[in-house]
């Protein structure tokens, strides 16, 4: 259970980012506005390891010898991919209002899908390494929705210092999880 809710807050983090970037460019959001947003984002995450999981458990009878390498790697990778998008780049451009937009629907439903995408791999790996996904991903689901919820209004309020954090802290929540999976079939 444990590593059910790390996952959570290390998924809901790239949501939570967005959240406060977009609570910070949008000051005068309404709450209609942050629950949509929230709701979006939970569902997401909710719906993405759902389906990586029937992926996986679609073509587990092919991969079960080396599935725990695989769920490393996934697991590296996006903790990886989180910990690179959180440092300081050259010509890394800030995104502006426009780009942070949640009260475009449109804006909102990429929004969602692309700060989901991890949680697509996440259920892969859980489907290899044997783990059951309704409870996780309902567990990952509310807490994004939690999150956001705050982080909307948190990003009115604190400013952007928090959001290269949030990414950070998740990204190595995952990688620390992914070496836990390796390390558990090895030995």
């Amino acid at each position: 259970m444990v590593s059910i809710i790390l996952i959570g807050f290390s998924l809901a983090f790239d949501a939570l980012a967005v959240s406060i970037s977009s609570g910070i460019s949008n000051r005068d959001l309404k709450t209609f506005h942050v629950v949509r947003g929230s709701f979006f984002f939970g569902a997401f995450q909710f719906i993405m390891p759902v389906t990586g999981w029937f992926l996986g458990k679609t073509f587990v009878v092919y991969i079960e010898t080396f599935d725990h390498w695989i769920a490393f790697a996934l697991l590296a990778f996006i903790g990886g991919k989180m910990l690179f998008s959180a440092l300081p780049q050259k010509n890394k451009e800030k995104p502006t209002e426009t780009n942070i937009d949640i009260q475009n629907i449109g804006s909102l439903f990429i929004l969602a899908i692309a700060t989901s995408i991890d949680a697509l791999a996440v259920g892969l790996s859980f489907s290899m390494v044997n783990q059951d996904i309704w409870i996780p991903a309902l567990i990952i689901g509310c807490m994004t929705f939690v999150l956001c919820f705050f982080g909307f209004e948190f990003g009115k309020k604190i400013g952007s210092a928090f959001e290269n954090g949030s990414q950070i802290i998740g990204g190595l929540i995952l990688i620390g999880i992914g070496i836990k999976i390796l390390l558990e079939h090895i030995l």
